[in-house]
């Protein structure tokens, strides 16, 4: 990624946070006289891959995409999707087959564990398959690295010696930091059982430095071993195991999340004992649900990736991550339906952006610097422009269709040039508006009926739009919605006049609109709607709606659904 010289000179004073981050590793940069960058992200391979795994590497490709802009693309970078799968299996997850094969290698380092799929050698191998296959459904550019090999192949030997030889140090930033009686068996080192592979949680009993050993004691046999800290023969607690990291690979960049700020100055203390520096980086806000408590994964309380990518599109999910990520923000179904439709404004709008406003518009960083052009789609009487979700979503409602083709004729009778193979990603959305409807949408509807003043003004907006029969003239179409709206309810504050000097149309009249014939709160530019849905469709949706159609189908929709 060369940058034009408009957008190099343009990131030099770029506000957005993914610059204000690249700015410090560009200090780092200075001070230590490195020639290359390493980024890296952690990832714990007990589990899955889930949402939080791609907001801290989509995150950490927004910075490292940044910086490579700031130098010009002269300083090389790298990011490393770090596996701790050499961490002993705690419990069996509930989501596994062969449960109580599993539960025969409790203690057992993660890569040693049989895989309970048939699929890979081992269990962490299988997780880091899927991991690998997660980041790569995305297109994130990595390098996977893992803790067994790095250990078993020597890579972090001469920096275990070193927290070995510094293991007093170690062990006075640690203590402080935990229970009385956890206290006095810690060790930063965890031998693996030379006859059972267990990683041993046990007192240390000897820290012979010049060998380069520990001596402990099985707690079940009482037996004595002597375990070299090299070679895969032990592995480290966590916290000192994260500050080994860092210095043994030389990480330079690493975010985390809040709930580890203890955990991230714990560990760069011990880097720094270790003779390291600590990477840069900053502690993201954790996410909450609907109810705005704190997702937790035990809970299940939280979206899972899988769920957002069934309604939303993955550009939406990285928009989500890209804003505001020191703020906590519900994470929850109705987030969705806004951060695609931002997502399209966002996009649509680039083009026509100088460079500085484009290295704040969010599409640069989600895109690596080269969004793809937006999917304009024209009517008559307008200029091309994207179909906005909500668009799509209302015209599902009023469509009462689950079959993407009778969606996609009402959108070629409005455009008759577009179609499914010209506009994929609105095909996409297409689909995606079809199951959100179904499943959050029509169920939280909350149609009325009108009094007899909306009343009289519907009909006489069915009336205005007659001579439109066939018209896709969207902006023709506003108009003579906004005419009859400011008959019936015109806007008496003086506030919202139209360019003529009369007066405005009072949000009433919208909101009658809405209310009555979409059922919804907030509804899209009505005009605009007519184009897409068609004239003497929207005439016959006001016919149904002052016949009480509308409330009657909703109303057994909701019986029939708590019946159920």
């Amino acid at each position: 990624m060369t940058p034009d010289p408009d957008i190099l000179s343009a990131a030099q004073g770029a506000a957005a946070w993914p610059f204000e981050e690249a700015r410090k590793l560009l200090a780092r940069l200075e001070a230590s006289g490195k020639k290359e960058v390493l980024f890296e992200t952690g990832y714990g391979p007990s589990g899955l891959p889930h949402i939080g795994t791609f907001g801290e590497v989509a995150r950490t490709t927004m910075v490292r995409n940044a910086f490579r802009v700031l130098t010009a693309d002269r300083v090389p970078t790298r990011l490393v999707a770090f596996s701790d799968d050499m961490d002993g299996l705690r419990k069996v997850p509930d989501n596994v087959p062969n449960r109580d094969m599993l539960a025969r290698h409790i203690g057992q380092p993660l890569t040693s564990v049989p895989d309970p799929f048939g699929t890979h050698p081992s269990f962490g191998e299988h997780n880091n398959a899927r991991l690998r296959a997660f980041l790569d459904s995305f297109g994130f550019d990595y390098e996977f690295m893992s803790a067994t090999e790095c250990y078993r192949s020597g890579r972090f030997d001469r920096t275990l010696l070193l927290m070995l030889e510094r293991y007093d140090d170690v062990m006075a930033i640690m203590l402080p930091s935990l229970r009385s009686e956890r206290s006095q068996t810690y060790s930063p080192f965890l031998p693996l059982h030379p006859r059972t592979g267990q990683v041993m949680l046990v007192p240390i009993e000897e820290v012979r430095r010049d060998a380069g050993t520990l001596v402990w004691r099985d707690p079940d046999s009482g037996e004595r071993f002597e375990t070299p800290v090299t070679g895969g023969q032990a592995k480290l607690q966590w916290k000192p195991d994260w500050a080994m990291r860092w210095v043994a690979l030389g990480v330079d960049y690493e975010m985390a999340g809040k709930d580890l700020i203890d955990s991230v100055k714990l560990s760069s203390e011990i880097a720094r004992a270790l003779g390291g520096t600590p990477p840069e980086g900053f502690n993201y806000e954790l996410f909450l649900d609907e109810k705005g408590q704190k997702i937790s994964k035990s809970k299940g309380n939280g979206l899972t990736i899988e769920e957002w990518l069934t309604y939303g599109t993955p550009e939406s999910l990285a928009l989500f991550m890209y804003n505001k990520p020191r703020e906590a923000k519900r994470l929850f179904f109705d987030v969705i339906p806004r951060q695609v439709d931002d997502y399209l404004t966002f996009l649509e709008k680039y083009p026509g952006q100088d460079a500085k406003l484009r290295l704040g518009n969010p599409v640069w960083h989600i895109h690596a610097g080269d969004p793809p052009a937006p999917e304009l789609v024209q009517g008559a009487g307008e200029r091309g422009a994207t179909i906005s979700f909500a668009m799509l979503l209302n015209l599902v409602a009023v469509a009462n269709t689950e079959d993407p083709a009778v969606l996609w004729g009402f959108i070629r009778r409005y455009a008759p040039s577009a179609s499914p193979e010209t506009h994929p990603v609105l095909d996409r959305l297409v689909r995606h508006a079809l199951a959100y409807y179904r499943d959050f949408v029509r169920p939280a509807k909350a149609y009325r009926a009108p009094s007899e003043a909306e009343r009289a003004a519907l009909a006489e907006l069915s009336e205005a739009l007659g001579p439109f029969s066939g018209s896709t003239d969207a902006e023709a179409l506003q108009a003579a919605v906004y005419e009859v709206g400011r008959r019936h309810f015109p806007d008496l504050s003086g506030k919202a006049k139209s360019p003529d000097g009369r007066p405005g149309v009072s949000q009433a009249w919208f909101q009658t609109i809405y209310q009555v014939l979409l059922g919804e709160a907030r509804g899209p530019r009505f005009g605009s709607f007519v184009a897409l849905y068609g004239v003497d469709e929207t005439r016959a949706l006001i016919a149904k709606a002052l016949a009480g159609e509308l409330l009657a189908e909703h109303e057994a929709f909701v019986a029939g659904r708590a019946a159920a």
